[in-house]
């Protein structure tokens, strides 16, 4: 043989930087959960059950003004089977009184402001108290933490004393650091302050006694730095991976960005181009890195006459199935009556499609071919959709597994690695 054991031993040496860069750097979605949401509630407005009363002002706002079903009629496209409305509002209804918030973040920023010392002291450990007694009563979320103040000379000191204040009332209440725990960095706009986050996390780490790597964290991407260096390149992904494994999510802010680059207040919004370009850089940083991406906020909310609020839903959840499709599976919401939209709009996203994908996987998994032959690739990604529909309540998951004749786990190494398990072929 021409190409012998010696080649493959050279090619091997030669391509050993780029083996360990893409085992270290780029190692694949790693099966976390990820929330289709992020509700933000400032801090002094925190309670143990406040995921329960928003869900329940959701489905008051709906009822306001009618039915979900109507509410239904109103967001989603007119085309769609009315019998197909009616399984969405009732999916949507279920959603909202058994999980109606999927992450929250207790803000201690931009929703919080300044307050003195004492006062924002008092906040964080009433919000760790808080936290214990959802989990200990099961009403938490699935994902629950808090946004502290940015490492900006002025506040990086006050935000990681809350930091720790909240961090350190959660274990004396706990025993241990809950899963459930994010925590989120704003503002970030280089590299040196994710490694002094880095810093901070395994000091903290020490100092509890927890597991180094234990503290992870998000970045919110605000800033035009982040996007484009003063080097002329991409800052955002050294972050990815100048976070040591500690970064989980970026989370793009439509305001802070948008006027940083001066565009005017009427003109700030998810949709605008700047957005786009931003997102697109960023959702290109993030592939294949395991790290979740989330889009931001619209500050219009549904207050105010009908008028007004059939017009914020209807801007809601064109937003929310705009950056679905865009392949951001994730966005804030600020207000409860909100969270229909979210859901309406991510529950026909996942829909829509379902069907299909479903049906491509059971081709895939009995190795057949009714005029698409999917790649492993492809797999994965019809996987994760799968898995993404279910996770949030869009599909039921007993029901795909019996279809496809995996449990859970096996569709996991599906979506992770484009192949069958050899105990379902």
């Amino acid at each position: 043989m021409i190409l012998n054991d010696t080649t493959f031993r050279k090619l091997d040496q030669v391509l050993a930087g780029t083996d360990a860069l893409l085992a270290d750097a780029y190692p694949g979605d790693d099966g976390r959960r990820q929330p289709v949401h992020t509700v933000y509630v400032p801090a002094d407005q925190f309670s143990f059950d406040t995921a329960q009363r928003w869900g329940q002002q959701a489905l008051e706002a709906v009822q306001q003004r009618g039915r979900m079903r109507q509410l239904a009629d109103l967001v989603l496209d007119h085309t769609s089977d009315p019998a197909y409305r009616d399984e969405l509002a009732q999916l949507v209804e279920r959603k909202l009184g058994t999980e109606p918030v999927e992450d929250l973040r207790i803000d201690f920023e931009d929703g919080y402001g300044q307050r003195s010392d004492a006062e924002e002291d008092r906040h964080a450990i009433a919000a760790a108290k808080q936290v214990a007694k959802a989990l200990a009563e099961g009403s938490a979320p699935p994902f629950i933490g808090i946004r502290f103040k940015c490492l900006e000379a002025n506040l990086r000191a006050r935000g990681l004393r809350t930091l720790e204040l909240y961090l350190s009332t959660l274990l004396e209440q706990t025993g241990q650091l809950p899963e459930s725990t994010t925590l989120t960095l704003p503002k970030v706009t280089t590299v040196d302050q994710v490694k002094a986050m880095n810093d901070i996390a395994a000091t903290l780490e020490t100092g509890f006694k927890m597991p180094q790597g234990a503290l992870r964290y998000e970045v919110q991407v605000e800033t035009p730095q982040l996007i484009i260096s003063a080097e002329g390149r991409s800052e955002v992904a050294r972050v990815i991976h100048a976070g040591k494994g500690r970064i989980t999510s970026l989370h793009y802010g439509t305001y802070d960005y948008s006027a940083s680059l001066g565009i005017a207040a009427a003109y700030q919004s998810m949709d605008h181009p700047a957005a786009d370009f931003a997102k697109n850089i960023i959702l290109t940083a993030v592939a294949e890195t395991g790290v979740h991406f989330s889009d931001g906020s619209t500050n219009i909310l549904p207050v105010g006459d009908e008028n007004q609020v059939n017009q914020a839903w209807q801007l809601h959840a064109r937003l929310v199935s705009r950056h679905l499709r865009r392949g951001i599976y994730q966005g804030w919401d600020m207000h409860p009556a909100q969270l229909p939209t979210r859901f309406l709009a991510t529950f026909d996203f996942f829909n829509r499609s379902l069907t299909s994908a479903v049906q491509r996987l059971e081709q895939y998994v009995r190795a057949e071919s009714d005029g698409i032959m999917d790649e492993p690739a492809t797999a994965k990604a019809l996987a994760r959709y799968v898995l993404r529909s279910t996770a949030c309540g869009a599909a039921d998951a007993a029901e795909i597994h019996q279809r496809l004749g995996l449990d859970q786990l096996a569709l996991e190494h599906l979506a992770s690695t484009g192949l069958v398990p050899q105990s379902a072929t």
